[in-house]
């Protein structure tokens, strides 16, 4: 179990502390939601969660041992439904293995590697109702 304890503080931010670190965060309204947009959206964490996630998974597997992920990114696009309820309506993603990771790792390591990804606690958290396609590429 992790706390979490967010505060309005009041302009459409908000502050989080993450219970275990006491680490902080600001989280700001986005500017076409009448916010400032000076830092990460609440909906903006979500697409961070799920690429965080994804590597974070498959960093796991490999144990930090070969192949090492070090370089390896994930780039995610947030659009938001234009119409109301506004929420989250796809998050594309593109996870990307720089070519010093590509070359140590064989093909079928490769499939593992996305199949994890793509089945992260975050993936699998969220909505069907949030398109979420996943482009792979291996330089």
């Amino acid at each position: 179990m992790v706390n979490l304890h967010v505060t309005y503080e009041g302009e459409l931010r908000c502050l989080a502390v993450h219970g275990p670190s006491d680490n902080r965060l600001f989280t700001d309204a986005p500017v076409d939601n009448k916010g400032r947009g000076e830092t990460f959206s609440p909906t903006d964490l979500v697409g961070t969660a799920l690429g965080s996630c994804m590597l974070t998974v498959m960093a796991i597997a490999t144990g930090g041992r070969q192949p090492e992920l070090k370089g390896t990114t994930v780039h995610v696009t947030k659009e938001m439904t234009t119409e109301r309820p506004r929420r989250i309506e796809r998050l594309s993603v593109r996870v990307t293995f720089p070519a010093e990771v590509s070359q140590t790792v064989p093909e079928a390591t490769r499939r593992e590697l996305e199949n994890l990804a793509v089945n992260c606690p975050v993936r699998l958290s969220l909505s069907d109702a949030i398109d979420i396609p996943i482009e792979f590429t291996w330089q």
